[in-house]
């Protein structure tokens, strides 16, 4: 893997998604999730608000890397609060 370089953040990054992946799952098969309408424009379960909100979250990712001097740090944070407002209301 010395191609690629992890950093911590990028690292936990990865990793706070395969924990949320795997939380997900077990969360899915205890309680089956139903469909609902919240501020999104569509019928949403909770995997395909966590689908949506991880995708985003790359975006937001690229977005404030890409483009201010923001620490990855920032972003990281702008798309956890963007992930539970996601999940909670979407």
């Amino acid at each position: 893997m010395s191609w690629m370089v992890w950093t911590t953040p990028t690292a936990g990054f990865f990793i706070g998604i395969g924990l949320i992946l795997a939380s997900m799952s077990i969360w899915q098969y205890v309680s089956p999730s139903i469909e609902r309408k919240g501020f999104l424009p569509i019928k949403t379960t909770r995997g395909d608000r966590l689908f949506i909100g991880l995708l985003t979250s790359a975006f937001i990712h690229l977005g404030i890397v890409g483009f201010t001097d923001l620490s990855i740090l920032v972003a990281t944070a702008i798309s956890a609060i963007w992930m539970a407002i996601l999940m909670r209301w979407g």
